[in-house]
């Protein structure tokens, strides 16, 4: 049929996301971005627009195939706050470690090149760090603490995950990134713990 796309757009924004999350979005030129997908710069713009647009198109694509698998892994133990996040941090360190992807995180990428990033964009990006605290937040609402100790948790927790992705990307071993998480776990579980024992000792 004349005008049919001849390539899979998926395909293709699954490439294009790769070099943003591998090269940030400063160095994701329109020439690596095309050679990742195959498509030339009239192509590129044809489908997904501007630079800026694809990099928005990508970051959405991002936060749908991880951000399924952080609800899944929060929702899959209600109740239990601290096993909730150990199991957030399960899946954060299988995608490390997963060897068909870049290492480190695209929102962690993108994040420590806000400057470069139009106000847009850097908005866009905010915006996944906020909704990763209220995943965050959410998971450890079932507790005794004070909303004040579950929001800086929520904060810590965030921040650990995005510790652990700039570490992978300096080449930091598997072991070492999961002992970091084991301890940010027991750093939540002790936090919930004092709170449960002071709340019982007001009590």
């Amino acid at each position: 049929m004349s005008g049919r796309k001849q390539f899979d757009v998926g395909e293709a924004l699954d490439r294009a996301m790769r070099v943003f999350w591998q090269r940030g979005y400063a160095d994701a030129s329109l020439d690596a971005l095309g050679s990742a997908t195959g498509l030339g710069r009239g192509s590129l713009y044809g489908t997904f627009g501007s630079k800026d647009a694809l990099f928005h198109q990508c970051l959405d694509r991002y936060a749908s195939i991880y951000g399924a698998r952080y609800e899944q892994a929060f929702a899959a133990h209600p109740g239990d706050p601290v096993r909730a996040v150990e199991a957030f941090f399960d899946v954060v360190l299988d995608r490390i470690a997963d060897p068909s992807v870049p290492a480190g995180c695209l929102v962690a990428q993108s994040a420590a090149q806000s400057p470069t990033l139009t106000e847009e964009s850097g908005a866009r990006v905010r915006g996944l760090l906020d909704l990763q605290h209220r995943r965050v937040r959410a998971a450890l609402a079932d507790s005794p603490a004070d909303a004040r100790t579950l929001d800086e948790l929520a904060t810590f927790v965030v921040a650990v995950n995005q510790s652990l992705a700039v570490l992978s990307r300096a080449g930091t071993p598997d072991a070492e990134l999961r002992s970091v998480a084991r301890l940010a776990c027991a750093t939540v579980a002790d936090s919930l713990a004092r709170a449960a024992a002071e709340g019982d000792a007001a009590s």
